[in-house]
């Protein structure tokens, strides 16, 4: 009876170990089990590091990854489709972040038929007006931070000359705008120019070249261009070519806001 016992104890020990252990039927697909004590499992699909495998020669593969450092892109010869959710989790540590995402912020790339052209969605590369920033552009095909460089981003349709479209200085709308609070004009002065484009890339000078796209813009800007003149204080309008002050008035005597 005791070693009957001993027998049972042991087996039921093993199995409750068992399950707690990663079960590989391949290096490339282990179950991994769930929550402690519960026969719950898991999959983890994985793929090895290889910095010699062909793709990696190619600036859409090894861009912004170390090659020595991230495993070969696994492929599923199928449409994907679930009934849950996709996500992308953040990693433990400033190194695997970015070697699991493009420079640790990519977290979407979709490639159109030239597999050049990309639709991108990253997470805090930036931070600006003091929040950490997600950002979503059309990449083209001239690889560096020029206007040039960024197609059009459309939302709304796929109706030609309707909705509205977005690039990397400039932004289309074919519809109507209707706000719920305040219009603000830019405030631009002489500290917000800048008349000759900066040398060098875009990313890297972008105070100077946010100033140069204000000059550029208003220059060529068409009639019915207006904006705020924060050095002599006015409100101005481009009619047929020329910029002309916009007339304004103090509010009626009986006229008040609370703010």
């Amino acid at each position: 009876m005791n070693r009957f016992l001993v027998c049972y104890v042991w087996l039921f020990a093993s199995c409750a170990f068992a399950q707690q252990q990663p079960t590989t039927t391949n290096p490339y697909f282990t179950t991994l089990p769930g929550s402690p004590g519960a026969s719950t499992r898991r999959i983890e699909l994985s793929s090895d590091i290889d910095a010699s495998w062909h793709r990696w020669k190619e600036r859409g593969y090894h861009f912004g990854f170390d090659p020595a450092l991230t495993p070969m892109y696994s492929t599923i010869n199928g449409i994907l489709s679930t009934p849950y959710m996709v996500q992308v989790r953040g990693n433990g540590s400033d190194a695997a972040e970015k070697n699991r995402k493009r420079w640790g912020y990519h977290v979407f790339e979709g490639y159109a038929s030239d597999d050049k052209s990309r639709i991108t969605m990253l997470v805090n590369k930036h931070i600006e007006l003091d929040k950490p920033v997600a950002e979503l552009y059309y990449y083209g095909t001239t690889y560096n931070h020029s206007e040039q460089a960024y197609n059009w981003f459309k939302i709304g349709s796929d109706v030609r000359q309707h909705s509205f479209l977005f690039g990397r200085d400039k932004a289309i709308f074919y519809g109507s705008l209707r706000l719920t609070n305040a219009l603000t004009l830019g405030a631009i002065g002489n500290d917000d120019l800048e008349t000759a484009k900066p040398d060098g890339d875009d990313e890297r000078n972008y105070e100077k070249d946010a100033r140069y796209v204000n000059y550029k813009e208003l220059k060529d800007s068409p009639d019915g261009t207006i904006f705020y003149d924060k050095d002599n204080k006015i409100v101005v309008i481009k009619i047929e070519g020329k910029w002309m002050k916009v007339a304004v008035e103090p509010l009626p005597a009986n006229v008040q806001y609370r703010f």
